[in-house]
C-alpha cells in the first residue's frame, strides 16, 4: 500500500508498505529518518517517541497506514533553521541535553528530547513557570534510560526550561 503524510513539515509518500509495518519502520527504513530508535517494539521504552498529530506517541505502536494524511514530527524536526541535515542547528532542547551531559549512548535520547519538548510546550510555552521536578519525572516516566541515573537528564530539562522561559520573556 501507499502511505502519504507530513513529516517535519514536508509531505512524504512511502510505497510498498505492508499492512503490519510500523510507523517507526517507515520513518527509519523507508524515509531515511534514523533519529527515532527501535528498542523494545512494544511501546515500553519511549526511544521511538514522536509527535503524532501534535500528541507524543511511540511510533513502534502505530501502524504505518494510520499515518495516512496525518502529521508526524520526529526528533529531527526539533532542529532549528531551514533545510535538511547539517544545514540545521540543534534546537534548544537538544543543546541543553548536550551541555548538561545528558547524552550517553544516545539510544534513549531521541524519545527524551521529544518528550521534553512536549513538556516545555505545555508548561513554559503556555506561559506557566518552568516545570517542577515532579512534573519532569512524570513526563519522562515512559522513557527508559539504561546508562544514566537520570540526574543529568533532569538537569538538561531544567536548563532548557529556563532558556525557553528567558526567551519568552524577551519576546
Amino acid at each position: 500500500m501507499r502511505v502519504s503524510f507530513n513529516v517535519n513539515g514536508e509531505d512524504v509518500t512511502a510505497d510498498d508498505v505492508w499492512p503490519g509495518e510500523s510507523l517507526l519502520y517507515v520513518l527509519r527504513e523507508r524515509l531515511g529518518l534514523p533519529g527515532s530508535k527501535n528498542a523494545c517494539e512494544q511501546g515500553e521504552c519511549g526511544s521511538c517517541t514522536v509527535y503524532f498529530d501534535g500528541v507524543t506517541a511511540c511510533s513502534c505502536m502505530i501502524a504505518a497506514g494510520q499515518a495516512q494524511g496525518r502529521e508526524v514530527r520526529t526528533v529531527e524536526g526539533l532542529a532549528e533553521g531551514s533545510g535538511k541535515g547539517s544545514d540545521r542547528e540543534l534546537g534548544s532542547v537538544q543543546e541543553a541535553f548536550v551541555e548538561a551531559g545528558a547524552v550517553q549512548c544516545g539510544f534513549c535520547t531521541p524519545g527524551l528530547l521529544v518528550q521534553t519538548d512536549d513538556l516545555l510546550e505545555r508548561t513554559v510555552g503556555a506561559g506557566r513557570p518552568a516545570p517542577e521536578d515532579s512534573e519532569i519525572r512524570e513526563a519522562l516516566a515512559g522513557n527508559l534510560c539504561r546508562c544514566t541515573g537520570y540526574e543529568k537528564i533532569i538537569d538538561a530539562v531544567r536548563l532548557a526550561a529556563s532558556r525557553r522561559a528567558a526567551a519568552g520573556s524577551e519576546a
